[in-house]
């Protein structure tokens, strides 16, 4: 019986290790797509360079519409502006301040998206935030076209193996997205 406890863990292990070699092989190998127009951006708070990216991609007219998800309660577009040291176009910007995590953001956006018949969005977060956000998104709305834009990160090492900072993260961030992958799985078997 210990043989076969033990002979199981290794097992589990291993395949949890492969699983998180694919997810950082995934997410650092996004095809970056700049050309396709959706009927708004959509950007995730809490990473760096992710306003200032969905900014550049709206000036760009890759999107009409810009929605802000998970802005602190009493920040302005301006407060915005200033601290990221970028020019903001001043109309088709909607900031939403209710959301504190992924969940929440994936709800509020799809409350705006209802209100806004919109179909089609790109969705911009960091790199390794991307495949769990996808999978909050959908599970709010299975039929919303994703674009998925990853912002890398400067703090996150591509040989995120060699750096104990940027494994914990991958690492982390690897089993909510095996958290929210099952539980949609299971939901949508009925359990």
């Amino acid at each position: 019986m210990k043989k076969f406890i033990l002979i199981t863990f290794f097992v589990v292990i291993g395949i949890w290790l492969i699983g998180l070699c694919l997810f950082a092989y995934t997410i650092n190998h996004y095809p970056t797509d700049t050309s396709t127009h959706t009927q708004a951006i959509v950007v995730l708070t809490g990473g760096r360079n992710r306003i200032s990216e969905a900014v550049k991609l709206l000036n760009q007219g890759l999107a009409d519409k810009l929605f802000i998800s998970g802005v602190e309660k009493n920040t302005s577009l301006k407060d915005i502006s200033d601290f990221q040291d970028i020019p903001m176009p001043q109309k088709n910007i909607s900031l939403e301040k209710k959301s504190t995590n992924t969940i929440e953001n994936a709800i509020q956006t799809q409350a705006w998206l209802d209100k806004n018949h919109i179909s089609s969005i790109r969705l911009v977060t960091s790199n390794y935030h991307l495949p769990r956000s996808i999978q909050e998104f959908q599970n709010q709305n299975a039929k919303l076209n994703i674009i998925p834009h990853p912002v890398f990160s400067e703090h996150v090492a591509k040989e995120w193996w060699t750096k104990t900072r940027s494994f914990c993260l991958i690492a982390s961030e690897y089993n909510k997205f095996l958290y929210v992958w099952l539980m949609r799985r299971l939901n949508f078997q009925g359990l």
